[in-house]
């Protein structure tokens, strides 16, 4: 009985979307990719917020299945609401609440449909995402973009457990640029092989960005932004047909928010916008929370709370951050990367081989992450340096023990090893503390 009321929720809210769709006719900016979807959607929404047509929504969180979907769709929901339906709480719990929210969504979406709302968004920025195989076909018979964005996919991608290898979930997420018209548009990475070996998937325009020459929008001079030798956040400058503009975004750090802000650039110039109004956009951008977020730490040190997933990609990113940055020591606390299935023991001990390099102290947590602890071992780190525990609750306070002022700690693992606990035991809340940026 359970799974027919769910089912039954779910093909009203497809429906609903679908109606909206079509009665407003909103352009639709679709996000897809196994790294860096939510920095790269809300730099968009910063981006184009910040030009001709200021009605611009992204979807709120984690909002990028089957349910997520409709729902960013219908509308701009409370995060209190949000959390009612998420991870947060517990199947069973809140049930009376969760049947009002349900009853608010279907009611209101159906009468914004009889009585057309003037300030229903111009443009939609989406996520799509692919857990399993056929994941983007659902989501794309409730939306089709205008324009597409493929992130990061890399040669060991996030959710690889549900699929046969790499290329399948490459093809996958390439399906959100095989839906798009001639008059569309393909914004992809020019830096990662396996997104731009989707390129003749589509009819769209490709336009790409990154670090490496070819880029259409190139990533140049990138530096950690310093203020009196604390971090404040990255610094660069875009390129564009002969033209250059410097960006400051301040309070996150490492490669990714520059890619996530060049996306946007890409996506600006598809609407419309020059280099300077998009620079100028890109102030406003803030990374969402847990996304390499810099943090005051307990006995003066700073955290990178990346707390938030983790995938081999990321991971790399991760670690290349936290060895560029200076402290007086750095301490990597790394949890276990799920859902990528039998690469899991290869791709830990890569991740160990990085950290040997990148840390002075290491922390792993979870079962997979001790192949991390292994692989760090055997580079040359010494074993007085490394500590393995089950869960994240049991490395707390070892790891509080350890900080010492003028530390630089990076938090990271997939959601589910709840290293957010992590940060919440090191990071200094007192009043009195600052944020260093």
């Amino acid at each position: 009985m359970k799974r027919f009321y769910t089912d039954l929720l779910r093909w009203l809210l497809r429906g609903l979307a679908r109606l909206t769709i079509r009665r407003y006719r909103p352009a639709v900016i679709g996000v897809t990719g196994s790294v860096g979807k939510t920095s790269a959607k809300l730099a968009i929404a910063a981006v184009l917020s910040g030009g001709r047509t200021p009605r611009v929504r992204a979807s709120a969180g984690n909002l990028n299945n089957d349910l997520g979907l409709p729902l960013a769709i219908l509308g701009d929901w409370p995060a209190r609401d949000l959390a009612l339906i998420s991870h947060e709480t517990p199947p069973g719990a809140a049930r009376l609440r969760k049947a009002f929210f349900w009853c608010r969504v279907i009611f209101s979406s159906a009468r914004r449909l009889i009585v057309k709302d003037p300030g229903y968004p111009e443009i939609l920025v989406l996520e799509y995402g692919a857990d399993r195989p056929g994941d983007i076909k659902k989501l794309l018979r409730i939306a089709r973009p205008n324009a597409s964005v493929v992130t990061a996919i890399g040669e060991t991608p996030a959710h690889l457990e549900y699929y046969s290898g790499p290329e399948a979930v490459a093809r996958e997420k390439g399906r959100l640029i095989e839906c798009l018209p001639a008059a569309g548009f393909a914004v992809l990475n020019h830096d990662d092989d396996t997104v731009m070996r989707l390129e003749p998937r589509t009819r769209a325009r490709a336009v790409t960005y990154g670090f490496e020459k070819g880029a259409d929008v190139r990533i140049a001079r990138f530096e950690n932004w310093m203020d009196g030798g604390t971090p404040r956040g990255t610094a660069f400058r875009l390129e564009f047909a002969g033209s250059s503009v410097p960006v400051r975004i301040p309070g996150a750090f490492g490669r990714a928010q520059a890619y996530a802000a060049a996306a946007a650039a890409a996506a600006g110039l598809i609407f419309g916008m020059n280099l300077v109004k998009i620079s100028e956009a890109l102030a406003g951008y803030r990374p969402a929370s847990s996304r390499m977020e810099l943090l005051p730490g307990i006995k003066h040190s700073l955290v990178i709370d990346d707390s938030y997933n983790a995938s081999p990609l990321s991971m790399r990113a991760a670690l290349t951050a936290l060895g560029e940055l200076p402290a007086k020591r750095r301490l990597a606390v790394l949890g276990d990367m799920l859902e990528i299935g039998k690469y899991a023991p290869e791709a830990h001990e890569e991740v160990g081989r990085l950290a040997a390099g990148a840390a002075d102290l290491l922390f792993t947590v979870g079962p997979r992450a001790r192949f991390i602890a292994d692989a760090a071992r055997k580079c040359g780190m010494k074993a007085a340096k490394i500590e393995s525990f089950d869960v994240a609750d049991e490395a707390a306070k070892p790891l509080r023990q350890a900080v010492r002022e003028g530390d630089l700690i990076l938090v990271k693992g997939s959601h589910a090893m709840e290293l957010d606990k992590v940060v919440g035991v090191i990071r200094d809340t007192t009043p009195s503390s600052s944020s260093p940026v």
